[in-house]
């Protein structure tokens, strides 16, 4: 389990980050999302104890970042913003150093070392000198490194950064293998990423949070409203004339072939109404179901919010 409660790390010109509070339970990947400078990366080195709030607490597995931060680190694998890796080692040799340093063993760093090589997909660069490594190789060493000795909370920040398309799919697959297993925090600001990967999402921008929660519930309270699809063996106009009447319903019109988009109040409530004003006029659904919300319109509808309220 992760927890931030009031965080805040303020510097003489500007205040990073501004009383960030969250909570990640354990089995949860939840992607911390924000645009280039919001703090994203700030707030990964104060939870993980590379860097000291100016207020506000973090903790790990409930043990303090600040009062007990080794205690802590032993908890959690860490991905930073600039990744680690020393160029005058093969990528065994430094997976394997990095495990001793973590308290294996040299027989059990050994495996382990092989192991994260694996998982990060990089077994290909086991044997070469990390100096000739390409960005995105490097990084997946990085990946590796946070991986060292199974830890049961990994924190991340822009994990495929310099990746290619193949490799960005392999580690988004490998994150989502976690779910229910560990706990990850998964920062970055591409939006397609934590779509990928995460069930849940924390958005901040300016340093502030401004809004936390699954991303489909998120976009319904931005806009206000949500799209429901319905189709059956009726006419489209008939079930657009049984909903002209439904009170949650705003809006009906004719979708994709014999579909009719519906948009509505967000709740559940809207679609128990909507099934019953339909079938209440003896027409069959054989198609009903709530559009998939896009991240990026979570992040774009929410911020301009934020942009007309300031």
């Amino acid at each position: 389990m992760i927890e931030v409660e009031s965080l805040t790390k303020r510097y003489p010109s500007h205040e990073a980050v501004s009383d960030i509070s969250f909570t990640i339970e354990r089995g949860e990947v939840v992607g911390f999302l924000g645009p280039n400078g919001a703090g994203k990366s700030t707030t990964l080195r104060m939870l993980t104890g590379f860097l000291a709030p100016t207020s506000g607490t973090a903790r790990i597995d409930g043990i303090s970042v600040l009062e007990r931060p080794i205690e802590a680190q032993r908890r959690f694998g860490y991905l930073p913003e600039i990744v680690p890796v020393y160029d005058d080692m093969r990528a065994y040799d430094f997976l394997r150093y990095r495990a001793e340093l973590k308290g294996l063993s040299y027989r059990a760093a050994k495996r382990e070392a092989d192991r994260v090589l694996e998982l990060a997909g990089v077994v290909e660069a086991r044997d070469r000198w990390i100096a000739k490594l390409s960005k995105g190789t490097k990084q997946r060493i990085g990946i590796a490194d946070a991986l060292l000795g199974d830890p049961p909370i990994l924190i991340l920040d822009e994990p495929t950064v310099g990746l290619d398309p193949n490799q960005i799919r392999h580690i988004r697959r490998l994150i989502k293998s976690f779910e229910g297993e560990k706990t990850v925090f998964l920062s970055t600001h591409i939006l397609p990423e934590v779509e990928a990967s995460c069930s849940r999402v924390v958005i901040i921008r300016d340093g502030k949070k401004i809004a936390e929660g699954d991303p489909r519930k998120l976009r319904e309270e931005a806009e206000g409203q949500m799209t429901i699809v319905i189709e059956g063996p009726a006419e489209p106009d008939r079930y657009i004339e049984a909903l002209k009447d439904c009170a949650p319903v705003k809006s009906a019109r004719r979708g994709e072939g014999r579909s009719v988009e519906v948009e509505a109040m967000p709740g559940d409530e809207s679609l128990d109404a909507i099934f019953n004003a339909v079938t209440a006029q003896g027409l069959g659904l054989r198609r009903m179901e709530r559009r998939a919300a896009s991240l990026e319109e979570v992040f774009v509808g929410l911020t301009t919010v934020e942009e007309l309220d300031s």
